[in-house]
């Protein structure tokens, strides 16, 4: 059995087409996962955006949370680890869908190897401003706060800002490339086998003596996955 990575389709972020394209790559992504995979680590930015109400979710995501569900059902062990643009996340997607949620990072031991995996945003040093920025939106009482808008003007008001920020962060992330790189090493250095991080939308794998890092790309232009089996990682395009 394998263990799937994947990160970055940002959902809801671009035109009906090309979100049509992104459901539909997914779909061929967890079809090959059910063919000979045991779990699946998506290693944030699913959704563009997400944020739960007590009875509320997104609707737009409905096939792609279907999609999930059947996942799960098919014995497939899936994580979500959050990013920058889904950490306001509840308990819906454990208690509905039945995956496991991280809020920073997901540690686990897989094949006999050690794995550490996080979305990476907020990772390089020099990224001071975004750094704030990130306590004051996963702040809790900024989050109750924000719930007491009505579903019809939040969730576009909050789209709005998500597009705004990943414009943003697409044009400033390339430039700490090497502080991801020095991060993962340092983490190699402290006993990990394995690092894999998503965020910069760039697929990477370099070996090094003490381990592997990879970085899952993303599911708008690349379409790549990383996957481990008999202790063996690999980066993947599902168009190669």
């Amino acid at each position: 059995m394998a263990l799937y990575i994947f990160s970055d389709a940002h959902l809801g972020s671009a035109s009906e087409e090309k979100e049509r394209q992104k459901v539909a790559n997914i779909r061929r992504l967890f079809d090959v996962v059910k063919t000979d995979g045991d779990r699946l680590v998506i290693l944030g930015d699913l959704f563009d955006f997400w944020f739960e109400y007590k009875h509320a979710i997104p609707k737009e995501h409905h096939e792609t949370l279907v999609m999930l569900t059947e996942l799960v059902r098919h014995g497939v062990k899936v994580d979500y680890v959050s990013g920058n643009h889904d950490f306001w996340m509840d308990d819906f997607f454990e208690t509905h869908i039945g995956l496991s949620v991280h809020r920073d990072c997901l540690n686990l031991e897989y094949d006999g190897l050690r794995l550490h995996m996080i979305h990476g945003d907020g990772l390089a040093p020099g990224d001071k401003g975004y750094r704030l920025l990130k306590r004051i939106l996963r702040n809790r009482f900024n989050i109750w706060l924000y719930r007491k808008l009505p579903p019809d003007w939040a969730i576009p008001l909050a789209k709005a800002v998500s597009g705004s920020s990943r414009e943003h962060t697409s044009r400033r992330d390339h430039t700490f490339a090497a502080d991801y790189e020095k991060y993962a090493r340092e983490k190699l250095e402290h006993g990990f086998d394995i690092v894999a991080i998503g965020h910069l939308h760039i697929p990477v794998k370099m070996e090094f003596h003490d381990g592997i890092y990879i970085n899952t790309g993303d599911f708008i232009h690349h379409f790549t996955y990383a996957r481990l089996e008999n202790g063996q990682v690999s980066l993947h395009s599902l168009d190669s």
